[in-house]
C-alpha cells in the first residue's frame, strides 16, 4: 500500500469514527506498526497545518481523533447548533481536580480531601462525560473508584494526563496569588 492510500483510510477512519480512535485498533486495521502509523500521523497532522486545512488531528492518550481547528470555531457555530456550554462549578471544578490528579479515587476519599459531601458535583461530572467509573476497590463495599475521560483530556487540550501541570507549580501559582 502507497502512503497516500494509507493516509486516505487513516483520514476516512477518524473522518466516519468522530470519535478517538486507539492506536491499536488503526495499527491492526491497516497491519503497520505502531511507530510508523504514529509517524504516518505526524505527517498527515504538520501537512494540514502547512495547507492551513480547516481540520487538524489531535491526540488524546494514544488515541487520534480528526477535529476542526479551534480557530474557526466562530464560522463553524454559524453553521452547526452549538451546544449549551455550562461552565462548570467551583465545587465541580475542585472535585474534577481530585480526580484528574489522584485517579483512580474513590468517592469517600474525594469527600474526605474536599472536606464536604460531593454528590452533587461528582454526579454532574460524571453527566458531562468528564468522569467515568473505572472499577472497583476489592475491600468489604466494594466501592467505585472514579477516573477521568478523554473528554477531559480533549475539553483540557491534553494529550494524557501526563500533559496534567505538576501540583508543585499549581501550589506556587496559588502561593504566589495569595501574597
Amino acid at each position: 500500500m502507497h502512503i497516500k492510500e494509507i493516509e486516505s483510510i487513516i483520514e476516512g477512519i477518524l473522518f466516519a469514527s468522530g470519535d478517538a480512535v486507539h492506536i491499536d485498533r488503526l495499527s491492526d486495521v491497516l497491519h503497520i506498526d505502531k511507530g510508523t502509523l504514529r509517524a504516518i500521523i505526524n505527517r498527515m497532522k504538520d501537512y494540514y497545518t502547512y495547507e492551513r486545512r480547516g481540520i487538524q488531528i489531535i491526540e488524546l492518550d494514544n488515541c487520534f481523533q480528526l477535529c476542526t481547528r479551534p480557530e474557526y470555531y466562530e464560522y463553524v457555530k454559524k453553521i452547526v447548533e452549538p451546544k449549551h456550554n455550562q461552565t462548570l462549578s467551583n465545587a465541580a471544578l475542585e472535585t474534577l481536580a481530585i480526580i484528574a490528579y489522584n485517579q483512580p479515587i474513590t468517592r469517600s476519599n474525594i469527600e474526605q480531601i474536599r472536606g464536604v459531601n460531593s454528590d452533587g458535583a461528582l454526579n454532574r461530572l460524571i453527566e458531562r462525560g468528564l468522569v467515568e467509573e473505572v472499577g472497583r476497590l476489592n475491600v468489604p463495599g466494594k466501592p467505585i473508584v472514579f477516573g477521568t475521560t478523554q473528554e477531559f483530556l480533549r475539553c483540557f487540550g491534553l494529550r494524557s494526563l501526563d500533559d496534567l501541570p505538576p501540583i508543585d507549580g499549581l501550589d506556587q501559582a496559588i502561593i504566589s496569588t495569595k501574597t
